[in-house]
C-alpha cells in the first residue's frame, strides 16, 4: 500500500505527466530526424559523391558461402560503416537542434528573470527575491544614514 500512495504522489505532482510528454515528443521528434537525414540530407551526399549509397557501404571481412541449393553454408561478416555514417549524421542533427532550443529557452528564461524588462511577464518568485532586494538596500540606506548623523 505505501508504494501505491508514493506512485500516487509521483504521478499527481506531474512528474509523470512531464516524462510522458518528454517520451512521446521525444519519439516524434526521432522519427523528424531520421527522415531529415535519410531523405533530406543523405540524397544530396550521395549524389555528391557520385551515387553512392552510404547506408549500403560496408568492409567485407569475410565472403558469405553459400552451397548448391542456395543455403548459406558461411555467413558473411562485414564493418557496416554506412549505417554508422547514418547514425552519426543523425546524433549530429539531434545534438545541434538541442543546443538551439536550449540556446532559445535559455534566452526567454533569462528575460523572464530580469525584473527591470517590462516587455515579458517576471515569475513572482523573482519578482518577489528582487523586491525583498530593494527593500533591503533601502533598509540600509536609512540606517546608514542614521548612524552618520
Amino acid at each position: 500500500m505505501k508504494l501505491l500512495k508514493e506512485f500516487k504522489e509521483f504521478a499527481v505532482k506531474g512528474n509523470m505527466m512531464d516524462m510522458a510528454i518528454g517520451i512521446i515528443i521525444g519519439a516524434a521528434f526521432n522519427k523528424v530526424i531520421d527522415v531529415l537525414a535519410k531523405q533530406v540530407l543523405l540524397p544530396p551526399l550521395s549524389l555528391l559523391s557520385d551515387g553512392t549509397n552510404f547506408q549500403d557501404k560496408r568492409l567485407i571481412l569475410r565472403e558469405g558461402v553459400t552451397d548448391a541449393s542456395g543455403a548459406i553454408t558461411i555467413s558473411e561478416v562485414a564493418v557496416e560503416y554506412g549505417k554508422l555514417f547514418e547514425v552519426f549524421l543523425d546524433f549530429l542533427i539531434i545534438g545541434f537542434t538541442v543546443f538551439i532550443v536550449v540556446k532559445a529557452m535559455n534566452k526567454l528564461r533569462n528575460r523572464a528573470q530580469d525584473t527591470k524588462d517590462k516587455t515579458v511577464a517576471t515569475p513572482k518568485d523573482i519578482q518577489l527575491l528582487s523586491d525583498l532586494k530593494n527593500l533591503m538596500e533601502e533598509q540600509n540606506r536609512l540606517l546608514k544614514s542614521q548612524v552618520s548623523k
